[in-house]
């Protein structure tokens, strides 16, 4: 397995349909994988607006099975048709009346692996999310890709340490947060969470955003998708702040190694003394 992995994120902007945003995802996808982009993460919730600044059951019917509904299979064929990994976050029905807010991981094959249901749900002005989903009941999965051990942690839970060290413990060599983050709220904690997650977990971070103002609230949110490495620095530039983009960064997994023999935390972690930190 090569060293280098070409990786691809995309920062979407709400084209005003389910349908239209899919096709849209699928497009970068294409031209991702034409740029030799091995695995590739889509925003949370990509194929929909960021419902969650309102309370309104309608946009129940977003939900779709995982891994039986037409999205997943769909997506099975692009990654097989394109060899790519996929991080493909959706809104899931795993029956009528339990949603969880959800990423699919299917392998370069076509193959379903598996998913991730986010654990931490906010419930805030404009993120209303406990109307919408259960917290997951999955753990922290890690996955076997194409591309090496992968793992996937889902927008507000950036704010948790706990997850992005059990990710790291379980072998992740990236880790995926797409999100839905706005300005008025949390943009200077974008620049600082996700450079201190992998520099304190020693793994490449993939940060995703989506972009724009949607016609449900007045939430701006201000992309700036990125990857950054163990080292907690940028992998080239962050993507616009204002306009859709798809970012393309090659990880030089190598690095991995060098940070860790340097720094050691793994070695030097003491879960001995932290039994206060999960007593409720």
């Amino acid at each position: 397995m090569s060293t280098i992995i070409r990786a691809a994120l995309v920062q979407q902007k709400w084209t005003g349909d389910k349908e239209s945003m899919i096709a849209n995802a699928v497009e970068h996808i294409r031209n991702a994988a034409s740029q030799g982009a091995q695995v590739l993460c889509l925003q949370e919730l990509f194929y929909g607006p960021y419902f969650c600044q309102v309370q309104d059951a309608d946009f129940y019917s977003y939900t779709e099975a995982i891994p039986d509904g037409p999205t997943t299979e769909l997506m099975k064929e692009v990654a097989a048709q394109n060899n790519i990994v996929l991080i493909v976050p959706m809104y899931e029905q795993e029956q009528p009346g339990v949603y969880y807010n959800t990423a699919a991981v299917i392998d370069a094959d076509g193959t379903y692996l598996g998913k991730y249901r986010k654990n931490h749900i906010p419930q805030v002005k404009g993120f209303w999310e406990k109307f919408y989903f259960k917290p997951g009941n999955l753990g922290y999965p890690v996955f076997d890709t194409a591309v090496g051990r992968i793992g996937v942690y889902i927008c507000y839970e950036r704010h948790f340490p706990e997850g992005w060290r059990a990710l790291g413990l379980a072998g992740a060599k990236i880790v995926f947060n797409p999100s839905a983050t706005s300005r008025s709220l949390s943009e200077y904690l974008w620049k600082l969470e996700q450079p201190a997650a992998a520099v304190a977990n020693e793994y490449f971070v993939g940060a995703i955003n989506r972009v724009g103002v949607e016609p449900l609230g007045d939430n701006e949110f201000y992309g700036q998708t990125y990857f950054v490495s163990p080292r907690g620095q940028l992998v080239g530039e962050a993507a616009s702040d204002t306009e859709e983009e798809l970012v393309v960064r090659d990880l030089d997994l190598d690095l991995l190694t060098e940070v860790r023999d340097t720094w050691a935390f793994y070695r030097d972690r003491r879960p001995d003394t932290y039994e206060g930190l999960v007593t409720p």
